[in-house]
């Protein structure tokens, strides 16, 4: 479409592409758009790896691209889509509130206020007061504030390892120095311990000047590392010693994915503040949301000249909370906590034994469907040698995309590894996930395995695969 405007009197031709336009954009189209205007390395490498696909439809676990082909989604968005894609109770919920404001910052939304009533039912402990936001990052934003505010005190204490976003306060929270370095300098006042570690906590807690701590019940981007038994219990007991609050991060573990309904049920440990998102839409509009006791919150923003310290624009919007409330209903209605247990160790029992049998495979971890498999990135012999450590060096960063793109290219099963530990394949299917999808994943995976025993065989392995596919487009 092509459109004359007058700007200070000057005519300008601009050609818009309309939605219509879009949709009916081939790869090489979408490709070529992705490469002028929005991240041109990205691109180049999902062509390299063959991930340019042009999916048309998505339900549940699955997705179909333009030929047909049918795949099955085993990284849901990173644990974001725990109802699976297109959710037709989530889909009615939105479109039944399509006629309302969406956004009316002059009157009090109910189904905003339904939800938070909602989430205060399921919550553990007495969490009971919500904000809500537009993504995980934001909500860990906004619980630094509020543990700054409440506290009265500045320091805030994370782990090594963990991924709380990359927006400028919740980078300074994530454990990996590539990602904060190029940003430097970070937010003041926080430091690292190790994860697991409660005596390095207790170190760092033990001047009295903490606000708070966050953690992940388990550290997803880290590579589904779970903690030791008892640790959170224990992080619980030192901050109330110490007087300072416990964050727990749930963006991902949160919602049924991990066999509770949150993480920390698991040990029966309740937080001072809890940071939501991903699922908690059902997949299908951003939102996010931190949530606390009435103590907290009142101590934070419960006096007039505090009240709106702490605000969102399109946070609570009619639409987003429309999709929380479906998505909370399903949760319980259809039990998926359990449904996550149940399924999560029937596939952890599938795949655990290959860790004996295949080389390749070093550890099978996780709980309830966030479970990660870690693969040896070592890679010796005289191959290596020649290369000066060059193939060793490619092993630590590229062994577990080489398997992803051997899932997806030969079995079309969508993977995806942990951002701050490449060598770790993540698997976090929709809860909905059939036991017979759940066989087809662990026949994949041991097809692979069974066929490479080393990063050199795979690396030459998937670049067979990746490249016949390429010539078949």
């Amino acid at each position: 479409m092509v459109y004359i405007l007058y700007q200070i009197g000057v005519m300008v031709e601009m050609g818009l592409v309309s939605l219509e336009e879009a949709l009916q954009w081939d790869v090489r189209q979408t490709r070529q758009e992705h490469k002028e205007h929005l991240n041109p390395v990205l691109a180049q490498m999902m062509v390299l790896l063959n991930y340019d696909r042009r999916f048309v439809r998505a339900e549940d676990t699955y997705v179909w691209d333009e030929n047909g082909e049918k795949y099955l989604d085993f990284l849901g968005a990173f644990g974001a889509l725990s109802f699976g894609h297109n959710h037709p109770k989530v889909i009615e919920a939105v479109d039944r509130v399509k006629e309302l404001p969406n956004y009316l910052q002059v009157n009090l939304n109910a189904v905003g206020a339904a939800l938070a009533h909602n989430l205060a039912e399921i919550l553990p402990g007495d969490l009971e007061h919500s904000f809500f936001c537009n993504s995980g990052a934001e909500a860990v934003e906004g619980a630094l504030k509020l543990a700054r505010i409440a506290s009265g005190k500045q320091k805030i204490i994370a782990a090594k390892g963990s991924f709380h976003g990359k927006s400028m306060g919740a980078l300074s929270l994530t454990g990996k120095e590539s990602y904060q370095k190029p940003f430097a300098p970070l937010v003041l006042g926080i430091v690292h311990v190790p994860y697991g570690d409660a005596g390095a906590l207790e170190k760092e807690l033990a001047a009295g000047d903490t606000a708070a701590v966050i953690l992940e019940p388990i550290q997803g981007e880290g590579g589904v590392i779970v903690p030791p038994e008892g640790y959170l219990p224990e992080v619980r007991r030192l901050c109330d010693k110490y007087n300072a609050y416990l964050i727990l991060d749930e963006i991902q573990t949160g919602l049924g994915r991990t066999g509770y309904n949150f993480a920390c049920e698991h040990e029966g440990v309740v937080p001072d503040i809890m940071c939501l998102a991903k699922a908690l839409s059902g997949g299908i509009i951003p939102i996010g949301a931190f949530c606390t006791t009435k103590t907290i919150w009142n101590k934070a923003y419960g006096t007039m000249d505090r009240y709106l310290l702490h605000t969102s624009t399109f946070g609570g919007n009619t639409r987003a909370v429309a999709a929380g409330l479906a998505a909370v209903e399903l949760l319980v209605e259809e039990d998926l906590a359990y449904q996550a247990r149940e399924k999560g160790q029937y596939l952890l029992n599938r795949l655990r034994p290959m860790v004996d049998k295949y080389p390749l495979l070093k550890e099978v971890r996780g709980r309830g469907l966030m479970i990660g498999l870690e693969f040896h990135p070592h890679e010796g012999g005289i191959v290596n040698k020649l290369s000066g450590g060059a193939v060793n060096k490619l092993a630590q960063e590229y062994t577990g995309a080489l398997v992803q793109g051997e899932m997806l290219n030969k079995h079309r099963v969508i993977t995806g590894f942990t951002l701050n530990n490449p060598n770790v394949i993540r698997l976090e299917p929709p809860l909905t996930v059939t036991y017979e999808d759940l066989d087809h994943v662990a026949s994949a995976l041991e097809d692979i395995l069974s066929q490479y025993k080393s990063f050199l065989n795979i690396a030459f392995g998937s670049a067979r695969t990746t490249i016949g596919s390429i010539f078949k487009r």
